[in-house]
């Protein structure tokens, strides 16, 4: 299993190392400084598990990157973890396709379970995001009774794989192509999903899945699995 890691902090880089060993026994632990270096592994590894990105990096912001990312290995999940936790910033990067947000602060108890999280479907907040807010998500607890399942909130088959496929950043055209579906079909979906979620958009959508810890990904046929 390969993750990458964009940062270019030396320390943060050798501890990340260290942490994401506890992770996966065969973990190999890859490193970018800047931008173009990221890119250039993407290309190099197209097998790439996973991307851990920082905000804070020379000549270009984490939050463009992100979507030179996302555009380059639409597959490779991407979770950002940064020093900056603000809400705006948190939503943003989870709007442009971010599969989790990470503050730096958080212990690493927390950072191994969010990112088992993000590896099972979900997608992890930090809890001081939507502090008061009707959704709120807590940290991950490993100990903490099963998720619920989207028939619990409402949710047929067919509208947990489209919602599936919507948090992984899908457009509707492609959830269309994945699912073989028309495209109204999946905006009658994506409706109805909103509605059972009680959010008036994707994003809210997000934070909602990551409150209720939604698992989806074991939903999916296996050819969907892989568009990932």
């Amino acid at each position: 299993m390969k993750i990458l890691v964009v940062d270019d902090h030396p320390l943060i880089l050798e501890a990340l190392k260290q942490v994401l060993r506890d992770l996966h026994p065969d973990i190999e632990v890859l490193e970018a400084r800047d931008a173009p270096q990221a890119l250039e592994q993407i290309c190099a590894h197209p097998d790439m598990a996973l991307i851990l990105l920082d905000l804070t990096l020379p000549r270009t912001h984490g939050l463009e990157l992100l979507g030179e990312l996302r555009a380059s290995s639409p597959g490779t999940p991407v979770v950002v973890l940064s020093a900056t936790e603000d809400r705006e910033t948190v939503l943003r990067a989870i709007n442009d396709g971010a599969m989790g947000f990470i503050p730096k602060t958080a212990k690493t108890e927390v950072l191994i379970a969010a990112l088992r999280l993000v590896f099972s479907g979900g997608v992890y907040l930090p809890p001081s995001v939507v502090a008061g807010s009707s959704h709120a998500v807590s940290e991950p607890r490993p100990a903490a009774p099963g998720p619920r399942s989207p028939r619990e909130v409402g949710l047929t088959e067919r509208q947990a794989q489209v919602l599936a496929l919507l948090v992984q950043g899908k457009s509707n055209k492609l959830i269309c192509r994945a699912l073989d579906l028309a495209e109204g079909t999946v905006k009658i979906h994506v409706t109805a999903i909103l509605r059972a979620l009680n959010v008036s958009n994707r994003t809210e959508a997000l934070v909602a899945v990551s409150r209720m810890g939604l698992r989806l990904d074991a939903l999916l046929p296996e050819k969907v699995g892989g568009t990932r």
